[in-house]
């Protein structure tokens, strides 16, 4: 039976983006992909089609609210924690024009998103597998990237930690939130600041046609991040910077 795409297509006209019919063909592709591999491992537990849509496609490329610019330039993009392919896959399908890293610690879903990217024959576009704590200290990687992407839950300073030494100086690292962060910034601004970020802005708004908040937290990397971050694997979930009064010696 033939999907309706209807509402995505309205979602993404509401971004100022035209669905096409490839990019269409390119969501059904990973969409039934997507639910085939979550029939023998965990990689989401949202299933139903339009849920899909509205929850994962829809709420990815709303990154262009943050970043209005993203289908004109060839940003180089990582997507840190990536599980699933979200939002790194959905925004390679409407900006074709990045070059996207992603990066998860769990070797089967690196598995799986190197089999979507190669039945969705995608060029600039790798999976890697490791953890962020790893890769940002490998100089591939460290300060080469314009913007870090990441849908993880952890709170701001945790996810500043891992993410803002992958952007390279005037990069952003964007951060996707269900709830309002104010007060998880008023906590996080110091962290934030001792990695080489600083505050640029918040979006907020709720998804097309519902009542799902969404929030994206702009950080914009001013400086060099300090050699000795992220801390070793662990660490940075496990005793956040928050709750660190002096930064931390190698």
């Amino acid at each position: 039976m033939k999907k309706d795409f209807s509402q995505l297509k309205k979602d993404l006209n509401e971004f100022g983006i035209e669905l096409t019919a490839e990019m269409e063909e390119q969501f059904l592709l990973y969409y039934n992909m997507l639910i085939e591999w979550n029939s023998f491992m965990n990689l989401t537990a949202i299933t139903d089609f339009d849920e899909v849509l509205k929850k994962h496609f829809t709420d990815s490329v709303s990154l262009i609210r943050a970043i209005p610019d993203l289908g004109e330039k060839k940003f180089k993009v990582i997507d840190v924690g990536t599980g699933a392919g979200f939002p790194g896959i959905p925004l390679k399908i409407v900006f074709p024009n990045i070059s996207v890293v992603l990066l998860d610690s769990l070797n089967k879903r690196v598995n799986f998103l190197k089999e979507v990217i190669s039945k969705l024959q995608f060029t600039d576009i790798t999976a890697v597998h490791g953890r962020a704590e790893d890769f940002a200290q490998n100089k591939e990687y460290r300060e080469s990237f314009d913007l870090c992407v990441s849908r993880a839950v952890a709170n701001l300073a945790t996810l500043s930690e891992y993410c803002l030494p992958f952007v390279k100086k005037n990069g952003r690292f964007i951060s996707y939130k269900s709830e309002k962060v104010s007060e998880e910034f008023d906590v996080s601004g110091k962290a934030i600041s001792v990695l080489g970020g600083e505050y640029e802005n918040q979006v907020t708004f709720e998804l097309p046609d519902s009542d799902i908040y969404r929030n994206l937290f702009v950080i914009k990397k001013k400086s060099a991040t300090p050699g000795k971050y992220p801390r070793k694997a662990g660490l940075p979930s496990k005793l956040s910077l928050i709750h660190i009064s002096e930064p931390t010696r190698p």
